[in-house]
């Protein structure tokens, strides 16, 4: 009996102190291990995600893709129908065809205006001849008059002649004066021709855009998502239709509590599990910081100017690059959980 109390009572001590070495070496590794890291299991993958809305109204004609399904940039992915806007684009040309034969009737106006000028201005040379001629022979009978030589009934004559010319004069000038501004109000004319013409050019070519409209690419390369459209749905402009998640724009989300960012700084390697595939490992750096905490930009922030303020620790989002392979990338899906741990600097 004494042999057993014995041995109970070494057992016991030895039992102790394997639990106490147990507990400084779990005690000594989870301080080398946090000594050097900064874990969070508040973190998931996010991504950039291109929403893709209609920028004209029309009914759907084809759908050419499959939700879920890989797209690359520039595909036709949503055909819509286009018979109104090919209208509108046969109304612009037409528009631009009238005023095109209107620029050409105005061109004939001017070409008919400036020969009227050049006859106008050749009756003002023709009446200015015939005014000096007839002041010349007014002249002379009036001298002639003077010494009698002729009757007054003559000389009557030639001052009525020397009138009429000087008459036949200023209308010619007229004529021509209004030749000269016929021709520049035609030129103007032309210049408002000229004008629509560009008018009409800038109609098809805004018609000639709503119909590129009708047929819907995608703007960049990924995953379809969210697809809320079917074949003869009549949608807006500005109506959603589907998302893309743009590829290799994956990224993480890590919260981690405001008392550990002391450690964290851009640049800092980053070791990252995603917790649907654990045996997988994701090297990563921090990027950035968010500029506010995640409470504060949630939809109802927290008002700590209250009577009844409990200090909570706050957490902010820290986005960090990750560069898994090409064959985990294809896996990975936004909102997946994962654990980031950063690697202090030493």
């Amino acid at each position: 009996m004494e042999t057993e109390k014995k041995k109970k009572n070494k057992i016991v001590p030895i039992i102790i102190g394997v639990l106490v070495v147990i507990g400084v070496v779990f005690g000594l590794m989870q301080w080398s291990y946090y000594s050097k890291h900064v874990d969070t299991d508040d973190a998931q993958i996010d991504g950039d995600i291109s929403p893709v809305v209609a920028r004209v109204g029309g009914y759907v004609k084809d759908i050419n893709f499959e939700e879920n399904t890989h797209v690359n940039n520039g595909d036709t992915l949503v055909k819509l129908d286009d018979q109104d806007f090919k209208i509108k684009l046969e109304q612009a040309q037409a528009g631009q065809s009238g005023a095109n034969a209107g620029v050409g009737v105005t061109q004939a106006q001017i070409s008919a205006t400036a020969a009227n000028t050049a006859t106008a201005r050749a009756n003002v040379d023709a009446a200015k001849v015939k005014l000096n001629l007839a002041e010349k022979d007014f002249e002379r009978y009036a001298n002639l008059i003077k010494q009698g030589a002729i009757t007054k009934q003559a000389f009557d004559q030639a001052e009525a002649t020397k009138e009429a010319a000087e008459a036949t004069y200023r209308g010619a000038k007229d004529q021509y004066n209004a030749a000269v501004k016929q021709v520049g109000a035609t030129r103007s004319q032309l210049a408002v021709s000229n004008n629509t013409i560009s008018l009409r050019q800038s109609d098809i070519d805004f018609a000639k855009l709503q119909l590129s409209y009708t047929n819907i690419v995608a703007p960049v390369s990924g995953l379809v998502s969210k697809k809320n459209i079917q074949k003869g749905q009549l949608v807006q402009a500005g109506q959603p239709l589907f998302s893309i998640v743009i590829d290799s724009s994956l990224y993480v989300t890590a919260n981690f509590k405001e008392t550990q960012l002391e450690d964290i700084k851009p640049g800092l390697k980053v070791e990252v599990t995603v917790d649907a595939f654990p045996d997988e490992k994701i090297e990563g750096e921090v990027l950035n910081f968010a500029p506010i905490t995640g409470a504060k930009g949630s939809l109802l922030p927290p008002d700590n100017a209250t009577g009844n303020y409990v200090k909570v620790v706050q957490r902010v989002p820290v986005k960090i690059k990750i560069h898994p392979s090409k064959e985990l990338l294809a896996r990975l899906r936004p909102g997946m959980s994962v654990q980031a741990s950063v690697i202090k600097q030493k």
